[in-house]
């Protein structure tokens, strides 16, 4: 039974998953469809990549009544980005559902128009635990009428000190719900809460059922007061086109940043500290190719998704192997080859040991190695492929990527392979050129403007 067609679906979720070609189900839909289509709870071990968003999602628009405009299933998401992401993939399945509402509800955006967005009701509500627990505080969002309780990345939610935050929201939904646990490891909190939240679920567990990826991992041994110089030794000798680099605290993620631009490697922070758009624009730079090298706390870091990401780097080893595996296995996605570097200092060496033991145990042709820093050549340098040009102007302006595509090949004369990525935010917009044309490309916006209209454009 690995056909979609071969479950008691309603009719518009086969359309979806038909015009969204997807018909065979992988291991953790195939596994957890039949027991939550029939109602069960269920407590799931699925890494990411493995389909159970789509796996809950369907879930929990087959059991949603459409005539009833009330909050019927809730998703709480460890970040921001994976709200929207599961979001944007549950609409996806709910095209050919008339009037389906989905909203989402995180922190680090204003209340006001979440709150108003709440006054028209919805059907289904994806969140943070923090925002979602401050609606309910202030009678904003009614649970009363919940029938699914997703919880999704739990794990990731536990690390990140939401776990009151989930009981609460917890002890706000009917007892007759259905719930549903996804969690990349399960360590005792995570039993604990399955306990207390999940009646009789069914477990399901894909962990080792997803190919591993080929990840070439190097061990270095460095004194702590060489380890910015050895980083920057390492970056400019293996000179990934994207890097991300972990650190444990805030303060370091801040600290590698200042000692890379002593280097000569620009490089951008990722941590907690920093406000949603400045972290909007962060991720943006990044993904566009603007921006090499990212430095970011693992917290900062959840529920990223960063594509094609070609090294990670642990300027400080994790605690824990399933941390160690879950930053270096944003590397070697999509069948590509990874790389992760790794700096010991020597009061890590017994972790370092611990983690390359736990590894070879559970992946025996895992390839670990413990090398030697090169020299590198003080002329070097990281340069990136593009540059960002910033837009005062978005999605509440009509402003669309076709318009700044427009503006840049036409009036500003440029070719269309000097262009990258576009991203339009309600208030602003980012457009990646080619770093030696982005002067050029800023003039010409900032004369001729989009579509007759100036806009304020400035390269950042």
């Amino acid at each position: 039974m690995s056909d979609f067609s071969s479950l008691p679906l309603a009719a518009p979720l086969l359309k979806a998953l038909a015009t969204l070609d997807f018909t065979e189900m992988t291991a953790v839909q195939a596994q957890s469809l039949p027991p939550m289509l029939a109602g069960r709870d269920l407590i799931a071990q699925a890494p990411t990549g493995s389909g159970k968003t789509v796996a809950f999602g369907l879930g929990l628009l087959q059991r949603l009544d459409p005539a009833l405009v009330k909050p019927q299933a809730l998703v709480l998401c460890p970040t921001r980005e994976l709200a929207d992401q599961v979001a944007k993939e549950i609409r996806r399945l709910a095209f050919d559902i008339p009037n389906l509402k989905v909203l989402t509800l995180t922190g680090g955006v204003a209340l006001a128009p979440q709150l108003a967005s709440l006054r028209k009701d919805s059907h289904v509500v994806v969140g943070t635990p923090g925002r979602v627990q401050e609606m309910l505080r202030k009678h904003a969002l009614s649970l009363a009428k919940l029938r699914t309780l997703v919880l999704d990345e739990a794990d990731r939610m536990l690390d990140m000190g939401f776990e009151e935050a989930i009981r609460e929201i917890v002890g706000k939904t009917p007892p007759s719900r259905q719930s549903l646990l996804f969690s990349a490891t399960f360590p005792d909190p995570i039993r604990e809460i399955a306990r207390n939240t999940l009646r009789d679920p069914v477990e399901v567990t894909i962990a080792g059922e997803v190919e591993r990826p080929e990840i070439d991992e190097h061990f270095f041994e460095i004194d702590l007061a060489r380890k910015p110089a050895a980083l920057a030794a390492l970056l400019l000798q293996h000179k990934p086109e994207s890097t991300v680099v972990f650190c444990n605290t805030r303060r370091d993620v801040d600290d590698v940043v200042d000692a890379l631009g002593g280097h000569g490697i620009a490089a951008l922070a990722l941590h907690g500290d920093i406000d949603q758009r400045d972290r909007d624009e962060v991720l943006v730079r990044f993904a566009n190719r603007s921006c090499r090298v990212l430095v970011a706390s693992d917290v900062a870091s959840r529920g990223l998704d960063i594509k094609d990401l070609a090294a990670v780097v642990n300027y400080e080893l994790p605690h824990d192997i399933d941390s160690y595996r879950h930053r270096i296995g944003r590397t070697a996605r999509a069948g590509k080859t990874g790389l992760a570097l790794n700096l010991v200092t020597p009061r890590e060496m017994h972790r370092a040991h611990e983690l390359e033991k736990l590894e070879l145990q559970h992946h025996p042709d895992a390839k670990l190695q413990w090398s030697k820093l090169s020299a590198p050549n003080t002329k070097d340098s990281l340069p990136a492929a593009m540059a960002t040009l910033r837009i005062d102007g978005g999605k509440t302006d009509k402003l669309r990527a076709g318009d700044i595509l427009g503006a840049l090949t036409g009036e500003a004369g440029l070719k269309g392979d000097a262009i990258g990525k576009i991203d339009i935010f309600p208030t602003r917009s980012y457009v990646a050129v080619s770093r030696g044309l982005a002067d050029k490309a800023l003039n010409r916006l900032r004369a001729s403007g989009i579509k007759g209209r100036k806009f304020r454009v400035a390269r950042i």
